[in-house]
């Protein structure tokens, strides 16, 4: 009795054995020359430099001196190469076991890296948006090292998730401000708020006392700050009561 073909993967289980290296070997044909890693590399080096909308099978190809359609042995599409990107470049999670014991200051470094991670790939707030996605095993690590971080402190497991996404939408946010800060936008922005305050006073006496007292002066502290203490503030209530 002759053996089955494999069946082909597509869709979202070709782009689940991709990340989780669980693609089916090709039949025949010659050797590879390529891997989906070193694609995905080149891919993250190009979004790094240029951009999420810089990367393409076509510009990929470039890299390696091949046509698009020679990377499809290696990468289904577009969408599966981004998954693969983002998982790559978030490498692993911080060593929060090697803090001092407690779930404050390891939460605290893992929204910090968390953060640096942004600002050193930028294009990932984009590839990662809020919708769902297949995850690969450093993203999975990623958030099981943040709830971990929880153990102990009998908050539920729905909590500690909560817990989570509070943190990770804070970073996210912060790293937003970061991609569309413009130096030159903002102060023309708070030359044009100054004018309106001081001929519409009357009407913002709030906005007015808090640009007069300095509320909206350049600060040296990280602007994850204030919100990510706030937040475990408030965990902290909740596992008091």
């Amino acid at each position: 009795m002759a053996a089955r073909k494999p069946r082909k993967q597509t869709g979202a289980q070709a782009g689940f054995a991709l990340l989780w290296g669980e693609e089916e070997p090709p039949a025949r044909g010659p050797k590879p020359s390529l891997t989906a890693t070193g694609i995905a590399e080149a891919a993250v080096a190009i979004a790094d430099a240029e951009g999420l909308d810089a990367v393409s099978l076509a510009r990929v190809a470039q890299e390696f001196d091949v046509t698009a359609m020679a990377l499809y042995r290696y990468v289904p599409g577009k969408t599966e190469l981004v998954d693969l990107m983002v998982d790559l470049a978030i490498g692993p999670p911080p060593a929060l076991g090697d803090l001092p014991a407690g779930w404050r200051p390891r939460l605290t470094a893992w929204a910090r890296q968390c953060l640096a991670l942004y600002r050193r790939h930028p294009w990932i707030l984009t590839a990662t948006g809020m919708r769902r996605r297949i995850m690969g095993p450093r993203q999975l690590d990623w958030l099981e090292a943040a709830l971990a971080a929880l153990d102990g402190t009998g908050l539920s497991t729905a909590q500690r998730h909560d817990t989570f996404l509070l943190l990770v939408g804070h970073v996210r946010a912060v790293a937003q401000q970061d991609v569309d800060h413009d130096a030159a936008e903002s102060e023309e922005w708070a030359r044009l708020t100054a004018q309106a305050l001081a001929r519409h006073e009357h009407r913002y006496p709030a906005l007015a006392e808090a640009v007069a007292t300095g509320a909206f002066a350049p600060r040296e502290a990280d602007p994850l700050d204030f919100g990510l203490e706030r937040i475990l503030d408030g965990v902290a209530a909740l596992m008091d009561r």
